[in-house]
């Protein structure tokens, strides 16, 4: 397990950087509505939503019921439900870890996941479990120092969640670079885009998340051997 730490830490390197600063948006947007830095540790560690998490603060503000708060969550985070799938193996290799993993595939979480390369003398299943853990505790030592600052220094939160989007490049880009198959990226790509031309921004989702599920179960025998090639 101690081997796992450091080459865990080096890749999720790009997940510190982006985490500290959306989570300590969240914590300055969730102190700006009345909750202090315990509500920020005490969500950021049993919600652990991301997009959801910053979907929360307005529910919050606007005093939404539970039902309201369960559905419109269901729907922003839909997509985790196809991540999950594609792990189904490797996860229950994992024991009692596997349920922890279950919770933590956040998006950045899982792109991380799909590219990992496991260095010599690693066991795979250790690195797995501190990637997840280290960009857990990445997001919650954001949340907490952005509500103890956000109630100290003024801070305007306009256009933060720009900086999501920003991650989801880098990792892309980082993802593309280190691979010379790039066919379910495409698919992916014309998936999103088809879905949202013409269901648009609001709920082109998860049609898309079902299109490329489709695709790469339709191509997955030659995928695997371009890939083994």
């Amino acid at each position: 397990m101690k081997k796992a730490f450091r080459p865990a830490f080096a890749v999720t390197i790009p997940v510190l950087c982006g985490y500290l600063f959306i989570g300590f948006a969240f914590g300055v947007m969730l102190r700006d509505i009345g909750y202090t830095s315990p509500w920020a540790f005490l969500t950021s560690l049993t919600v652990y939503a991301g997009s959801g998490q910053y979907l929360l603060v307005s529910l919050l503000a606007a005093n939404a019921s539970l039902v309201t708060v369960a559905f419109m969550t269901l729907l922003l985070n839909c997509r985790h439900i196809f991540y999950g799938l594609s792990f189904l193996e490797t996860f229950h290799q994992m024991g009692h870890a596997k349920w922890y993993m279950i919770f933590s595939l956040t998006d950045e979480t899982y792109s991380l996941l799909c590219s990992l390369k496991t260095p010599e003398n690693v066991d795979p299943n250790a690195m797995r479990l501190w990637i997840a853990m280290l960009d857990h505790s990445y997001w919650i030592f954001g949340s907490v120092i952005g509500a103890i600052i956000g109630g100290v220094l003024p801070f305007d939160s306009t256009g933060i969640d720009f900086a999501m989007t920003s991650l989801f490049t880098v990792i892309f880009i980082e993802q593309w670079m280190s691979t010379k198959q790039h066919i379910p990226a495409f698919l992916g790509l014309g998936a999103a885009a088809i879905s949202l031309a013409l269901l648009g921004p609001d709920n082109f989702i998860l049609p898309a998340m079902l299109a490329i599920c489709v695709m790469l179960v339709s191509l997955r025998g030659r995928l695997a051997k371009e890939v083994a090639q």
